[in-house]
């Protein structure tokens, strides 16, 4: 079943990157208490991803935050090294990698895609959400290919 608009966010053990190395989370503990923007993306370094999927988020951190966002959170399956560098190299610290290395977190929402035709695996689907206190506010599923309603431009709309 696909995580839809009004439900909790599933608690997985996920990892978060941080300056000091990665560090376990649980996802209901992370989300738990604040309003957060929320994204993911097929892959780190992917082309879409890297283009225009987390530049998006960097350049509308500050205008998010305006709209009552308290963090803003990227999840990928990808281990949380690959995660760091890609945020240290094209991220911002106002953006915090929280990898999904084994890909439940992607599997309990419902949201994975099969990306072995590319040599990729198992990965989650592209997509933003508004997540509060661990509840969905907006849930924005992009087609394969697309990347539409899973920008900060079109979250931004929907504060």
């Amino acid at each position: 079943m696909t995580i839809s608009k009004g439900d909790r966010l599933p608690d997985v053990t996920l990892v978060k990157a941080t300056d000091n190395g990665p560090e376990k989370v649980q996802s209901g503990e992370y989300f738990k208490g604040k309003k957060v923007a929320l994204f993911s993306v097929p892959g780190a370094y992917t082309p879409t991803c890297s283009a225009k999927h987390l530049p998006g988020f960097v350049e509308k951190a500050q205008d998010l935050k305006a709209k009552g966002v308290d963090e803003i959170a990227c999840t990928a399956v990808n281990d949380a090294f690959v995660l760091g560098a890609w945020n240290k190299s094209s991220g911002s610290s106002d953006i915090t990698m929280l990898a999904d290395g084994n890909g439940e977190f992607a599997e309990a929402l419902g949201l994975t895609m099969d990306g072995t035709g590319f040599g990729m695996g198992k990965r989650g689907q592209r997509f933003s959400m508004i997540v509060n206190d661990g509840v969905v506010e907006e849930v924005n599923v992009e087609q394969p290919g697309d990347f539409k309603v899973s920008s900060a431009e079109h979250m931004l709309g929907q504060l």
